[in-house]
C-alpha cells in the first residue's frame, strides 16, 4: 500500500508540474500584417506557488519607432509654435466675427486675413498664455487678402513664428494647421500639400469691372473652417509656409471643411507684410491681359491652338503694358459664347515654361514688380515668337 501512494504522489507533481508549463507559454501578438511582427512574452501571474518575473524590454518594430518619432515630432511642434498663434475677435455694426493670426515680428505686429478683420470696429487678440489685448489695423492688401494688426503687449507674450519657403514645398509634403476654428482656440490639424499655384479671386474690384486675380496659394486637405482664416499653414519645421485664407464648400455642407483649403504662400507674406509695416500699401506687377486658367480640350480644339498647355489671351486691357507691347486677345467668334479665337498663347515667361496661367501669375507676383521687364514667349498664328513687356502696377 505505502508503494502505491508513493508512485500516486509522484505522478500527481508530474501532472502539476506540466500544468504550470501550459500556463506559462508564451503568448505571440502581430503587428499587422505590412508591419514587422513583435512578439511579447509576458510574466506569469503573480501566485503564492511562483515567484514574478520580469517581462523582457519588447523590440519595437521600425514602424513603431517611425511612429513615435512622428507623434514626438508634431507635439512638439504643437509646443514650439503655439504661443505664437493667436485668435482675434472682431466687433462690427452687424455683429461679432473671429479669426486667428500668428506673430510677425518683436514689435508687435501680428499678420491674418484682410476678410478677418474687414467692417471691424474693435479689435480684440487673445494669446494662448490668456493674455488679452486691444489691436489697431495698420495695413491691408486686398489683392492677397492679408492684414497687420498692431498690439502693446509685454515682450514675454511675443514669439515670432519663422518663415520658411513655399517654392521650396512639394506636393504631399506634411503641413499643419492651427487656430480657431469655429472658437476652438488653439487647434491643430493635419494634412498635406495638395497643389500649388492656384488662384482664386481677389477682394479688389479692377478698373473694367470684375476682381483681379491672386496667386500662388497653396490647396491643402489640412482641416480648415470658419475661425482658421488668418492663422498659419506649417511645415514639419514649424515654419510658416502659408495663411490659410478660404475653403471649398458648397450647397449642403456651406460651412464645413470638404479636403480643400487654399492657403496664401509665405513667399507672398514676405513680399507683402513689410512693405505693409512700412508704407501701408504694396503695389502688384500688372500685364493687363485676362486669361483661362484650364481651357478642356473641346475648347481648345475650337481654338484652333497647337499647344495643349499654356495661358491663352482671352483678352488685353487698353493702355496696358501688354497693349503697348502689341499682346493680342481673341476677336474671332467661336461656337462656344464667351469665347473668342486668335489670341496670343503664353508658354514661356522669362524662360520658364508655362503651362497654365496660375504659373504665369505665380511668378509675377512671387518675383517681378512694377518697373521691371519680363520676356513672354508666345504662340501667335502657329508661330512662335517673343515679346518684352516693362510692367506697371495694378491700378
Amino acid at each position: 500500500m505505502k508503494k502505491s501512494i508513493t508512485i500516486l504522489v509522484v505522478i500527481m507533481a508530474l501532472l502539476s508540474i506540466m500544468a504550470c508549463q501550459f500556463s506559462i507559454s508564451p503568448r505571440v501578438i502581430q503587428a499587422e500584417p505590412s508591419a514587422t511582427s513583435v512578439v511579447y512574452t509576458p510574466a506569469p501571474t503573480a501566485t503564492r506557488d511562483f515567484p514574478l518575473v520580469e517581462d523582457p524590454v519588447p523590440t519595437l518594430s521600425p514602424l513603431e519607432s517611425t511612429l513615435d518619432v512622428d507623434q514626438e515630432r508634431l507635439a512638439s511642434l504643437y509646443e514650439r509654435v503655439n504661443p505664437g498663434v493667436v485668435s482675434i475677435q472682431v466687433a462690427t455694426d452687424q455683429g461679432n466675427a473671429q479669426g486667428s493670426g500668428f506673430v510677425f515680428d518683436g514689435l508687435g505686429h501680428i499678420v491674418t486675413n484682410y476678410h478677418v478683420v474687414e467692417g471691424g470696429t474693435e479689435f480684440e487678440v487673445d494669446f494662448p498664455s490668456g493674455y488679452k489685448v486691444r489691436g489697431e489695423v495698420v495695413a491691408f492688401d486686398l489683392d492677397s487678402d492679408l492684414a497687420v494688426i498692431r498690439v502693446e503687449v509685454p515682450a514675454e507674450e511675443l514669439n515670432p513664428l519663422p518663415l520658411g519657403d513655399s517654392s521650396q514645398l512639394r506636393v504631399g509634403e506634411s503641413v499643419v494647421a492651427i487656430g480657431n476654428p469655429f472658437g476652438l482656440d488653439s487647434t491643430i490639424t493635419l494634412g498635406i500639400v495638395s497643389a500649388k499655384g492656384r488662384t482664386l479671386t481677389s477682394l479688389r474690384e479692377s478698373p473694367e469691372g470684375g476682381l483681379f486675380s491672386a496667386g500662388d496659394l497653396i490647396q491643402t486637405d489640412a482641416a480648415i473652417n470658419p475661425g482658421n482664416s488668418g492663422g498659419p499653414l506649417l511645415n514639419l519645421r514649424g515654419e510658416v509656409v502659408g495663411v490659410n485664407r478660404a475653403i471649398q464648400t458648397n450647397s449642403v455642407f456651406e460651412n464645413g471643411n470638404m479636403g480643400v483649403g487654399f492657403a496664401v504662400s509665405v513667399d507672398i507674406v514676405k513680399r507683402v507684410v513689410p512693405v505693409l509695416i512700412a508704407d501701408g500699401v504694396y503695389d502688384y506687377p500688372y500685364l493687363g491681359i485676362s486669361s483661362r486658367d484650364d481651357l478642356s480640350l473641346n475648347e481648345i480644339e475650337e481654338l484652333s491652338l497647337p499647344n495643349r498647355s499654356g495661358a491663352y489671351v482671352v483678352s488685353v486691357v487698353p493702355g496696358s503694358p501688354a497693349d503697348d507691347a502689341g499682346m493680342r486677345g481673341g476677336t474671332i467668334e467661336t461656337d462656344i459664347p464667351g469665347l473668342n479665337a486668335g489670341g496670343d498663347l503664353i508658354i514661356a515667361i522669362d524662360d520658364r515654361p508655362v503651362r497654365v496661367f496660375g504659373e504665369l501669375l505665380s511668378y509675377l507676383m512671387t518675383e517681378k514688380s512694377p518697373g521691371e521687364t519680363v520676356k513672354l514667349t508666345i504662340i501667335r498664328d502657329n508661330e512662335q515668337k517673343e515679346v518684352e513687356i516693362t510692367l506697371d502696377k495694378r491700378p
